[in-house]
């Protein structure tokens, strides 16, 4: 199968951050690798593969090598994406329509996400047998079910002129239509449809029901598109695409010392601060507690950090071929031109000088397509987990990703050859050679 024919059946199946992490689980399972509970003390032994996970939305795969204190070679990505999530409560029935209360997470393009079918995914929490020990089910309804209609431009006729989208009014999909056996006494009686369909999915009685943390998806799949197929639109390319690469790169490891990890972090998307977040200690206690598996002290761990790497990878902004003045004036990647190499003076991109040296030098010596990506310094871009997770474990870091159009957008578009040159990347980058 093809780097961008696989990426679909990972895109396809990633579908919430729960699901990016049991997707990503199942292909470390067939490789090889091992679960190890978070809440449990680790007995580790060197060169056996492992990975464990952080409330479900977060993993870390790590493979402890002879030789441990050889140093740490470190990808990350993240597994969320901009979405609506559903609020509790979010029956809404008014004149026959049934629509769901959502509230946006991420920065989100909230006009891509009209006229789409939409799905829900995500995690559902049942009553359990003691009331510390709620029992977890996961759900991927794999179909449409909802959409957001636009407002036809014969009822606004400045539709196409820009406009200001009501986050709490327009962005609610419609998700039911009342009939003769669903009336607004009804949902005012808790018999809230939603439920009702979670508890029907699950097989599972309605008042056993308590939570849930759900995902409103575009339920359409991956194309090929360009006059000779060049190109890939698909929804969730960031950060799809970076935390294949990870799960790839881990997969083909072949070092015999030091330590090798995968993270996929949770909460990008919304700043990278919670429990499960780049920005959290999750990557230092996982590290700390694998040295204290075999013995090392603190110490070690603490200097272990400045003779290891980190990659951080995210998507970058392709160069727009309608507004080429968006871009820096000489640092402007093209879709198909290979992975980005990502750099600001603020350090909202981690890297220094030696960190962009060591990987271009990987790139050319393995004949590894790249380029350079640099914001234009009239438009401050975004930040990633990189500089927050290098700063707190002190370790050098570059970011890299995937040059994509429309980031952000229900659905975005990217060269088809450039998941070739991010997985070659990582997995020289845990291998030594390709």
């Amino acid at each position: 199968m093809s780097y961008t024919g696989s990426l679909f059946n990972f895109i396809n199946n990633s579908t919430s951050s729960f699901h990016t992490v049991l997707n990503a689980q199942s292909y470390l399972i067939k490789n090889g690798f091992e679960e190890v509970n978070f809440s449990e003390d680790w007995q580790l032994k060197a060169d056996k593969k492992y990975f464990t996970k952080i409330y479900d939305s977060t993993l870390l795969a790590f493979i402890p090598h002879q030789n441990l204190r050889e140093g740490m070679k470190i990808a990350v990505s993240h597994t969320d994406f901009p979405c609506l999530k559903i609020k509790p409560n979010a029956d809404i029935m008014q004149n026959d329509y049934g629509k769901l209360n959502v509230e946006i997470y991420g920065g989100m393009i909230l006009n891509t996400w009209f006229d789409r079918p939409l799905s829900i995914a995500g995690k559902v929490v049942l009553k359990g047998q003691d009331c510390y020990q709620p029992d977890v089910k996961f759900v991927d309804f794999k179909r449409p079910l909802m959409i957001i209609p636009n407002l036809a431009i014969h009822m606004d006729r400045s539709i196409n002129s820009g406009k200001n989208i009501s986050k709490q009014k327009e962005m609610l999909p419609l998700a039911f239509m009342q009939t003769e056996n669903n009336s607004e006494d009804e949902l005012a009686n808790d018999n809230s449809k939603l439920i009702k369909l979670l508890a029907e999915e699950l097989s599972c009685a309605q008042e056993d029901i308590l939570s849930y943390d759900l995902t409103v998806y575009q339920v359409e799949t991956p194309y090929y598109l360009g006059f000779a197929g060049e190109l890939v639109t698909a929804p969730r390319l960031d950060n799809i695409t970076s935390v294949k690469a990870c799960i790839e790169g881990i997969i083909a490891d072949k070092r015999k010392i030091g330590l090798d990890i995968a993270v996929l972090f949770d909460n990008e998307e919304v700043g990278s601060r919670t429990k499960q977040g780049g920005a959290s200690n999750v990557l230092a206690n996982v590290i700390e507690r694998i040295y204290m598996a075999f013995g090392y002290t603190r110490q070690a761990f603490l200097a272990d950090l400045a003779k290891s790497f980190m990659l951080s990878i995210d998507v970058a902004h392709a160069m727009h071929p309608n507004y080429v003045e968006k871009n820096d004036l000489t640092n402007k990647p093209i879709l198909n031109k290979g992975l980005a190499i990502k750099m600001a003076a603020s350090q909202s991109y981690a890297g220094d000088a030696e960190a962009i040296a060591i990987v271009r030098a990987l790139c050319e010596k393995y004949k590894i397509n790249y380029q350079m990506y640099v914001n234009n310094s009239d438009i401050p871009g975004g930040s990633t987990i990189g500089s927050m997770a290098s700063a707190l474990l002190t370790m050098r870091t570059l970011d890299v990703g995937i040059p994509i159009l429309a980031m952000h957008s229900a659905r975005e578009t990217m060269g088809k050859d450039d998941q070739k040159s991010l997985e070659k990347l990582v997995r020289v980058f845990f291998e030594g050679f390709y």
